[in-house]
């Protein structure tokens, strides 16, 4: 399904109606300038929050209501190589249409998103790029009464906001217990961590417990560490669950960086991969393909990802027509590691 149209957000005339003022005292409000009573101004803030309004820095610079061409993009973090691809390919996407970008962060934090699109909207960006699909009941109302276009990426969203382009983490998730299944292992844990709320891994590990389960081989334990994805999560993790469960046979990582984490701690203690523990990540980082023994995991599309998104936007922008739904493909990789 496709859909195309032109979109327009609330204006400071239509909340200056809505209060029974004229726009030169809403825009005084606003401005927290003087000249007005304290009833009015409550009656003014009452309308802005009714109606959704963000202030137009654009029009405060440069006297118009001009429609900017900047891009907001916002990712849970700016230090992950990940993110860091989807970035690159998205930046480079926009500037061959004329477009700037701005990018911020989240730390998988919703109000931190709700903060960060509060600003972006007030500079009147031409679109929006937010990862995953939850979001806080005030970002959802922000962005529909500015009407702005919106990509959801990173986690497939099938009732997006607008345009969804992510991959299907549960499928990856189910798929790679399947394999491991079918590569004789039955004692499997599972090692993740999130710093503030659930991320992207927890739709992976909600497909992988529903794979063992189906074969009446459930999780046998894991460990969700409080903090960030990364080699030492993945270091201290492994020791975790081994500690706890000393015959587990294979353990399924969040990602790539915590799943070589766990081999450096095999390896220091002697143990055998994948003869004692089979190990599997999902990412496909490029420190994966040269380690000495080929990680098993899931590769996953990040440049084609961010171009896709930027793509779908531009369209959305221009009043083309463009799929509502984009799934990203994902490709498990066997290597000698399970």
């Amino acid at each position: 399904m496709s859909k195309s149209h032109k979109r327009s957000g609330v204006s400071l005339a239509e909340v200056a109606k809505a209060a029974g003022v004229s726009k030169m005292t809403a825009s005084r409000v606003l401005r927290n300038a003087s000249g007005f009573s304290a009833e009015t101004r409550d009656r003014v803030m009452r309308e802005v929050e009714r109606l959704g309004y963000v202030p137009n820095r654009i029009a405060a610079a440069f006297g118009s209501e001009q429609t900017s061409t900047i891009v907001g993009v916002c990712v849970p973090h700016l230090s992950s190589t990940l993110y860091g691809t989807v970035l690159d390919s998205i930046n480079h996407a926009f500037s061959r249409f004329g477009y700037q970008t701005i990018i911020g962060s989240h730390e998988n934090e919703p109000e931190a998103e709700e903060a960060w699109v509060r600003n972006i909207l007030s500079w009147r960006p031409a679109g929006v790029i937010i990862s995953g699909r939850t979001h806080t009941t005030a970002t959802i109302e922000l962005l529909k009464a500015q009407a702005v276009p919106i990509v959801e990426i990173w986690n497939l969203n099938t009732s997006p906001l607008d345009i969804s382009v992510g991959f299907n983490h549960y499928d990856c998730g189910r798929e790679m217990g399947q394999y491991m299944l079918s590569k004789g292992r039955r004692r499997i844990g599972y090692v993740g961590a999130e710093a503030n709320a659930p991320g992207m891994g927890a739709a992976r590990l909600e497909g992988f417990e529903e794979a063992l389960r189906a074969s009446d081989r459930p999780l046998a334990t894991k460990e969700v560490l409080i903090d960030r994805p990364g080699f030492y999560a993945g270091f201290y993790g492994t020791e975790t669950v081994l500690n706890r469960a000393g015959d587990i046979d294979a353990i399924y990582f969040q990602d790539d960086a915590m799943a070589i984490g766990g081999m450096f701690y095999c390896q220091s203690k002697g143990i055998d991969i994948p003869g004692d523990v089979g190990i599997a990540g999902w990412g496909s980082m490029e420190v994966a393909s040269v380690i000495p023994q080929r990680l098993t995991t899931t590769a996953v599309g990040t440049q084609s990802l961010g171009k896709s998104a930027a793509e779908a936007l531009i369209s959305r922008i221009r009043g083309e027509p463009v799929d509502d739904v984009i799934v990203a493909p994902t490709r498990l990789v066997p290597g000698n590691t399970v």
